[in-house]
């Protein structure tokens, strides 16, 4: 039988689930890429300025995503304490996206307003000193780095190469525009701005 010969040959099992997982990855995947859904900006939607584009690098050099998520799942209890679901038109402008699974920390996608600047600073300089149960790290560091503007032109240009609208304005003015700025001011910025786009659904 041709099904014994499959499970007793292990070379032929392996090519035979790799053909199967590719094949099955190809038909889950691609036609995502011509879906109007993920492709099509949200309303509203614009391209993170040269500041919060900077505070977003920050945001992924110092690992936040890795403990929160920016993703709210369509669950009762998770829009009722988060906010609106994600949907994908809001990650359009996103390279690499942060949506992730994991939850050691609350999920950030709505977090933009929440909370006023001081009280990002507060927390981002020593968590337990508003929220007492925290296990979060100290960033104090962030309080005394600059942001160094040099390489914000060519991201933005980058960024542009695969789709986001930042015009030559943007990009001549990138550089002013964060140059020696505290890299906590740009973070603050970036967080501010998480989920401001869709406010209800």
């Amino acid at each position: 039988m041709k099904h014994d010969t499959i499970e007793k040959s292990m070379p032929l099992m392996v090519v035979l689930i790799v053909i199967a997982l590719s094949w099955g990855g190809l038909v889950e995947i691609v036609p995502l890429f011509f879906a109007k859904d993920t492709n099509t900006p949200v309303e509203g939607l614009k391209p993170l300025n040269a500041v919060q584009l900077e505070g977003r690098d920050i945001y992924i050099r110092e690992g936040c995503h890795v403990c929160h998520t920016q993703m709210v799942r369509p669950f009762r209890a998770e829009t009722e304490r988060y906010g609106p679901y994600s949907v994908a038109g809001e990650s359009v402008y996103e390279h690499p996206f942060l949506w992730g699974s994991k939850r050691t920390g609350p999920d950030l996608a709505r977090v933009g307003g929440r909370y006023s600047n001081e009280w990002h600073r507060a927390h981002l300089y020593n968590p337990r000193d508003v929220v007492p149960e925290s296990i979060m790290p100290s960033y104090p560091w962030l309080f005394e780095d600059k942001v160094d503007g040099r390489d914000t032109p060519k991201k933005m240009e980058a960024l542009r190469m695969v789709g986001v609208p930042y015009t030559d304005d943007d990009i001549e003015g990138a550089k002013a525009a964060v140059d020696g700025k505290p890299e906590i001011e740009a973070l603050v910025a970036y967080l501010q701005q998480l989920g401001t786009v869709i406010t209800k659904r």
